[in-house]
């Protein structure tokens, strides 16, 4: 099985994984803790307006995810802070409206129709160089951005009204999150596929909440979780190709293996009689 590493589409696929899953840690663990899951999903299928919008205009798609996803994001935030109700509903207007207007956008750009299930369900066995640097550059971004607002965006995490009383800007910070929260997702989408980007950027921090005592523990502990599932799904799926011909999809894998990986630490944790979440402000 070792001999996959010989095969540069899987060194590639592998370097994507660990990339993807050091933002999905980072930033999937404020997403568990913030109680973000239903924004973050939204985001990630409006994603795919901006995969569209890039092929229509004849530009990178990844990069069309990357302001389409961004510009939502904020709109959503500013938005979620000013209504009292309804937001449910917003959330899934944003779902539904990417999804459409992606699907509209791809259907009228000229030529060749292109391929989007690689966007849908991932295809990290196929990722191309330029969206590994730019992964990279985003996972920088994102360690840049929480290395200089980690207490901040600590304590917009877990108590805002306390964030606010020691004079911290609440909203900016807010939507400097879901700005973190719509990067991550577009380092996600080659891994797993739009469909499943919210499974993968929650699960590892879920389970790793079971035993963190801090926020930064919590962090490290998902990006660890993450890297094992991907890392172990593109073995497993390489293994049942080349051992059995099964031409089984990896993003599936990934996600069916985080799930077992977070049953499995809740299981231990029951047992242990004890609940290890991170530690209070």
């Amino acid at each position: 099985m070792w001999e996959a590493l010989d095969y540069p589409f899987f060194q590639r696929a592998l370097a994507a994984g660990l990339l993807a899953s050091i933002a999905c840690g980072i930033v999937g663990t404020y997403v568990v803790v913030k109680r973000m899951a239903s924004i973050s999903g939204g985001l990630s299928h409006a994603a795919f307006g901006g995969v569209g919008l890039g092929y229509f205009l004849g530009f990178d798609p990844m990069w069309g995810a990357v302001g389409f996803t961004l510009g939502t994001g904020l709109a959503l935030g500013w938005a979620a802070r000013r209504l009292a109700s309804g937001l449910d509903t917003l959330i899934a207007m944003v779902w539904s409206v990417g999804m459409a207007l992606g699907i509209l956008l791809t259907a009228l750009t000229p030529g060749y129709a292109p391929d989007l299930m690689s966007y849908l369900f991932g295809s990290i066995l196929f990722v191309p160089p330029d969206t590994l640097t730019l992964t990279a550059g985003l996972d920088a971004l994102i360690l840049l951005t929480i290395v200089l607002l980690y207490k901040e965006l600590k304590a917009i995490a877990f108590d805002e009204n306390f964030a606010e009383s020691v004079g911290l800007p609440v909203e900016p910070l807010f939507l400097i999150l879901i700005g973190l929260t719509s990067l991550a997702i577009v380092t996600l989408i080659r891994v797993v596929g739009i469909i499943l980007v919210i499974a993968l950027l929650t699960i590892p921090a879920a389970a790793a909440r079971h035993w963190a005592g801090s926020l930064a523990r919590m962090m490290a502990l998902a990006c660890g979780f993450g890297a094992l599932c991907t890392t172990a799904g593109l073995f497993l799926a390489y293994g049942l190709s080349a051992r059995f011909g099964l031409n089984v999809p990896t993003g599936p894998l990934i996600i069916l293996l985080a799930v077992g990986l977070y049953a499995v630490s809740a299981a231990f944790r029951r047992r242990a009689g004890r609940c290890c979440a991170p530690a209070p402000l």
